[in-house]
């Protein structure tokens, strides 16, 4: 990533509690409520009580426990935290340390790190990672759609970095340091805030394990 780079956002997890200046916990508009899936795909509800920060990192935990949120029951429970209404972004590097929870070399679940606009998808989303059938993926959604790809190599298990450069009209994805992939086409350029979710959908993952955590030692972000 050419060029000289300020840091303008650094998320650490060091305390023994979220960071309320920089994180919400749980979906948009109610913090600190139960509340339904982020994505209709998904089969888990999210509680705050699912996310929480210690020794050093972010722990987001998927557990099998029936909830039921607007008259739905779901059979599992996890957490997302987001940036909403404290942090957001236009253009810049993303980098992530995150541990995802995996068997062996597959990526199971469905966790993810993420840019999203205030309008989907008109104001674009930015899937830094996310498992899909056990690899580790990237995608750019708008209205002009979703393009993305999967990483190859060692970038499905245990701990990784992954990172984006977003810029005008591209965005680049990195595993590890290493260029993974490239998008050229529907790159918008509205404000993006963050978003960390451990979610579960048995027809998108390779894998599902459950329980499972994962956990983050730091979202960073720098601009020019």
């Amino acid at each position: 990533m050419a060029g000289t780079w300020n840091r303008v956002f650094g998320g650490e997890f060091n305390g023994t509690t979220l960071d309320g200046s920089k994180w919400n916990s749980n979906w948009l508009g109610c913090s600190g409520c139960v509340t339904k899936p982020v994505n209709s795909a998904e089969v888990s509800a999210h509680s705050p009580s699912q996310a929480s920060a210690s020794d050093g990192s972010l722990h987001l935990k998927l557990i099998e426990r029936p909830t039921t949120v607007g008259g739905t029951t779901y059979p599992y429970l996890s957490g997302p935290v987001n940036s909403n209404g404290k942090a957001q972004f236009t253009y810049g590097a993303f980098g992530a340390r995150i541990y995802e929870p995996s068997a062996g070399t597959q990526m199971v679940n469905w966790p993810a790190l993420w840019g999203n606009g205030q309008k989907w998808p008109t104001g674009g989303e930015m899937d830094i990672v996310e498992g899909m059938g056990g690899s580790a993926c990237y995608h750019f959604h708008s209205d002009a759609g979703g393009p993305g790809g999967c990483a190859s190599g060692d970038c499905s298990g245990g701990r990784r970095t992954f990172g984006a450069e977003w810029k005008q009209g591209s965005v680049t994805y990195y595993c590890n340091g290493k260029q993974v992939g490239q998008i050229l086409s529907g790159i918008t350029s509205a404000p993006m805030r963050l978003v960390l979710n451990n979610a579960i959908n048995p027809s998108r993952s390779g894998t599902n394990v459950v329980p499972a955590g994962m956990m983050v030692d730091y979202v960073r972000v720098w601009q020019h």
